[in-house]
């Protein structure tokens, strides 16, 4: 063994092939990220805010159940984008003696209630207007469907916009949209809408031709199951999330590699991790450590394989080593098992 730490016959280079892959990698720029999230939820915002008033308004004159449907659609959105951006400032606020690790699980919350107000004020009302409108008779009046086809046609063109700008985010982004409950929201929220518009332009085109209002209350359904479905998605994630989702098979499996790599490491015998935040991940290791080095360096060397882990991974901002002897020196010494 020398006294760098490479053991006798062999560069470090040589006793780990993948030491290439393991070199620091930059920080993924999270503060960049959240200024392109909080362009897109504005963006968002602003649509939907538009949309709901013309919608309602279009929805009021035509007396159209899936207009009123689309425009109960928009006002959920509206609300959510709100609960969004009160995500993305509150999560930012610095760790405190009563939160260490930081606020960054308050976008799952805020998410969370994102899902809710989807499920409550864009599917159940959706589903109420399609069962009044069942209940109704047969045939109604068609007159001022025109005006909200227009509607629904400029508000395909503005939710088209504001999704195709949350898909280009979402393409430039490191992790792609599950690692931003904000984006993800966006993106639901938007391809949702889309496809919510085209379903009240068929069932309101339909009912024009047929004169039959089932086919409007059909689409009103649709576009109900359709929201309650996605809140459903929405908040489920946002629960694994608040709970403790831990980090992806993917990057544990590389975490325990990067450990089983390190020299002064015999091998890891435990491994958890849980995201804090976006940009936030907690990794916990029990590692054996390798027969024959010195308890006193103990410390410094596990600053070294913190420090190196960090660097490949900068999300991992909390990191905690367990580190035990080995079975083998276990027998040759006496000393307790040392933290780190």
């Amino acid at each position: 063994m020398r006294d760098d730490g490479t053991p006798d016959g062999g560069t470090r280079e040589e006793r780990e092939p993948g030491a290439e892959a393991e070199r620091p990698k930059p920080a993924s720029g999270g503060a960049s990220s959240d200024a392109h999230t909080k362009l897109t939820v504005w963006i968002a915002l602003a649509a939907n805010l538009v949309i709901a008033v013309a919608k309602l308004v279009g929805g009021l004159f035509a007396g159209s159940p899936a207009l009123l449907s689309e425009a109960a659609h928009s006002v959920a959105d509206s609300f959510n984008e709100v609960f969004l951006l009160a995500a993305l400032r509150r999560s930012k606020r610095p760790a405190d003696p009563g939160h260490p690790f930081g606020y960054g699980k308050e976008r799952y919350f805020w998410s969370l209630l994102a899902a809710v107000g989807i499920f409550v004020m864009g599917g159940c009302f959706s589903v109420f207007q399609g069962v009044e409108a069942l209940r109704s008779s047969g045939e109604e009046s068609t007159s001022g469907y025109v005006v909200g086809l227009v509607v629904l046609g400029v508000a395909f063109l503005a939710e088209g916009t504001s999704l195709a700008r949350a898909l280009i985010q979402v393409r430039g982004q490191e992790g792609g949209i599950g690692s931003d409950p904000a984006l993800r929201t966006v993106v639901a929220e938007d391809g949702t809408a889309v496809l919510g518009v085209l379903l009240a332009i068929a069932g309101m085109a339909l009912h024009m031709t047929t004169g039959q209002v089932v086919c409007e209350a059909a689409a009103s359904l649709a576009i109900g199951v359709l929201l309650l479905f996605v809140a459903f998605k929405l908040g489920a994630d946002a629960r694994d999330q608040l709970i403790g989702e831990g980090a992806d098979p993917e990057t544990r499996e590389a975490i325990t590699a990067y450990l089983d790599a390190q020299a002064e490491i015999d091998g890891v015998a435990t491994l958890l991790t849980m995201r804090l935040g976006q940009d936030s991940l907690l990794v916990a290791a029990r590692v054996d450590l390798a027969p024959g080095h010195e308890s006193e360096k103990l410390e410094l060397v596990m600053e070294r394989v913190k420090a190196g882990l960090t660097a490949r991974w900068p999300e991992a901002d909390q990191v905690f080593l367990d580190v035990t002897e080995a079975p083998e020196a276990t027998k040759a010494h006496t000393s307790p098992d040392l933290t780190a």
